[in-house]
C-alpha cells in the first residue's frame, strides 16, 4: 500500500523535524491536538463506534506493549499522533467517543476511526467500491468535531488559540479499496483528487 508508506514517511519527517527543534517558549503555544483519520491515527474510537466487532479490526495487543493495557489502537505501541503529542509536551489524544467532560478533552480529541474513508461512501459506491452501510468517513468525523464545539461549558472560543489540527492525507483505506479490490487506475486518480479537494 503505497499510500500508507508515503503517509508514514511524511509523518516520520514531521516528527523528526518537531523533535529536532530546540526547546522553545513557543512550544507552549499548542495546548490541544484534534486529529481526524483512519486506523493510522485512531486512539480507540473504533471499539466505541463498532462495539459488536469483537476485536476483528484491532485484535490484541491493541497497544498493550507501551500502555500496558488495551487501548483500541491498531498497533502494539504508539501511533504517530501519540509521538506528535509527546513531542509537543501534550498528553496523548483521547478518543472522542471515550468521554464527554471538559477534563477529558483538556488536551484535545481524536476523531479518527479505523477503516474510515476520506471520501463519502456514496462516492465510492457510485464508482463500484462496495462498502458497508455504516462506513465512517471524514464528513462524519468533522460533524463529531462540530458537535463537540456545541457542548455547553465544554470548550470556550479562546480554547482554540493553541490548537494543533491534524487532517489526514488521502485515506489509506480509500486507496486500499481502489487498488486491492480491483478498481481501475483512473478511479485511483479520481479518488486521490477528490480526497485532496475534500481536505
Amino acid at each position: 500500500m503505497a499510500s500508507c508508506a508515503s503517509m508514514s514517511v511524511v509523518a516520520v519527517v514531521l516528527l523528526v523535524l518537531a523533535a529536532a527543534q530546540p526547546a522553545r517558549a513557543d512550544r507552549a503555544c499548542y495546548t490541544r491536538v484534534f486529529s481526524f483519520g483512519d486506523s493510522l491515527t485512531d486512539t480507540g474510537n473504533y471499539g466505541f463506534v463498532f462495539p459488536d466487532d469483537n476485536g476483528a479490526h484491532a485484535p490484541p495487543p491493541y497497544g498493550e506493549t507501551y500502555f500496558h493495557k488495551a487501548t483500541g489502537r491498531s498497533s502494539d505501541g504508539r501511533l504517530i499522533v501519540d509521538f506528535i503529542a509527546d513531542a509537543l509536551g501534550l498528553p496523548f489524544v483521547p478518543p472522542y467517543w471515550g468521554g464527554h467532560s471538559a477534563e477529558y478533552f483538556a488536551g484535545g480529541a481524536n476523531f479518527a476511526v479505523g477503516q474510515a474513508t476520506a471520501l463519502s461512501p456514496e462516492f465510492l459506491r457510485e464508482n463500484g467500491v462496495p462498502l458497508a452501510a455504516d462506513t465512517v468517513h471524514l464528513d462524519m468525523e468533522m460533524d463529531w468535531f462540530r458537535d463537540l464545539l456545541k457542548q455547553p461549558n465544554l470548550l470556550c472560543p479562546n480554547d482554540f488559540a493553541g490548537m494543533l489540527g491534524s487532517l489526514p492525507s488521502p485515506s489509506g483505506f480509500d486507496l486500499y479499496t481502489v487498488f486491492y479490490r480491483g478498481q481501475h487506475r483512473n478511479m485511483a486518480y479520481q479518488s486521490i483528487s477528490k480526497n485532496i479537494l475534500a481536505l
